[in-house]
Order: C-alpha cells, then structure tokens, then sequence
C-alpha cells in the first residue's frame, strides 16, 4: 500500500452516528482461517460512501468495553469510524480528504 498526500489535505472531526449498510470479510492473516468484517459501505447526511477493500482495523480496550477503529478510504477520502461492540453502534469519527491509500 502506498500513501498518496496532495497539498490540499483537509480533516475534519464528525463524531456522528452513522448507518454501516455494508460488510467484507477477510482473514486477519495469510495462514489464518480466523476472518475479521470491516465496513464496505456507509451513509452519511443522505449520501452513500463505498470503501475500497484496503482497510486498517484497530482494537481498543476501555475497561470492559472493546471499541473497534476502521481507517477506510473510497480513494478520495479517508474515514475514520468506531464500532461500539457493547451498544452495537457506528460512529463517523473524522474525515481526511486529499490524502489517501493506493493498494
């Protein structure tokens, strides 16, 4: 994966529930049989988002709780999500645009 930067990246903080209307799986490595699902689509303020499948998935413990994050980008834009696995919500954390990831 290569990070591709213009001049022009710009980030703004969202912390906005969202709908995730989309899932893909994959191993979480080469010779494991154990698959991990990431966010594939996403609706946000009336617009629907396609990610492309090159996501990064990281674990966070907070106490008992285990929130997930998802760096995902449709090739325009990079998403920053949370999965609240105890309340079972998306949330839109951030979004970077002009800076993206090219598989």
């Amino acid at each position: 994966m290569v990070l591709s930067n213009t001049s022009n990246t710009s980030r703004k903080l969202i912390n906005q529930e969202v709908a995730v209307t989309g899932m893909y799986f994959r191993p979480t490595r080469t010779d494991d049989r154990n698959i991990k699902g990431y966010p594939k689509r996403m609706e946000y303020e009336g617009r629907e988002y396609t990610f492309l499948e090159s996501g990064l998935r990281y674990i966070l413990n907070k106490g008992q709780q285990l929130i997930e994050i998802f760096d995902m980008t449709d090739g325009t834009r990079d998403f920053r999500l949370k999965f609240d696995t105890s309340e079972h919500t998306w949330t839109l954390v951030g979004v970077r645009e002009g800076f993206h990831a090219v598989a």
